[in-house]
């Protein structure tokens, strides 16, 4: 009998993207410290959150993800407050930015056991937005838990003009990675059992 996957994320659309999947979850968020380190480069900084993540949560196979939104070099994270979300909108407004998610399956079926991880990356092409629209959607509420204040699977979506990459991973999980490093840990997908 194969292991339950362990999601090391207390993320909805984490969980949804791998229901869709149909895989079985168990949900045990991972408490880590999830702040940039000073000079510590965006792809660096989403893969070690992810690898933390799923070094701190017990399973024989335990999946971890952390994405970030990236503008200009910059890691825009969840903003602090409505007036923080209003000022991410308006750096984004008119730009083109990436979504970066890293991605880390640990699997502990030996005594050595194994640690795959990758970073995906996407561009999105966010429209030129206005006070009202900024005003509008921060009073949705929507944005107030979203890295970059955005969410592409809600309101949000109005915003992007252009998606080159995987638009899971602009939700917070890139499906076609994930799955490829599930199947490289050993982990059989719903499609591969009998």
């Amino acid at each position: 009998m194969a292991p339950r996957l362990v999601l090391a994320s207390q993320s909805p659309r984490r969980r949804e993207l791998l229901g869709q999947l149909g895989l079985a979850l168990d949900v045990r968020p991972a408490d880590t410290d999830e702040r940039v380190l000073p000079g510590e480069p965006p792809r660096d900084y989403v893969l070690r959150v992810a690898r933390e993540k799923a070094r701190a949560v017990p399973g024989e196979v335990v999946l971890a993800a952390d994405t970030a939104v990236v503008l200009g070099g910059e890691v825009l994270g969840k903003p602090r407050d409505a007036e923080d979300a209003r000022r991410m909108l308006r750096a984004l407004s008119g730009t083109r930015h990436e979504v970066l998610t890293g991605v880390c399956v640990r699997r502990n079926a030996s005594a050595l056991g194994v640690e795959l991880d990758a970073v995906v990356a996407t561009e999105v092409a966010f429209a030129r937005l206005g006070d009202a629209e900024i005003d509008w959607y921060v009073g949705t509420g929507e944005p107030l838990d979203k890295a970059g204040a955005y969410a592409i699977q809600g309101s949000g979506g109005a915003f992007v003009q252009e998606v080159r990459g995987s638009v899971s991973n602009v939700v917070g999980l890139p499906l076609a990675e994930t799955a490829a490093l599930l199947r490289r840990a050993g982990f059989p997908l719903p499609w591969e059992q009998p």
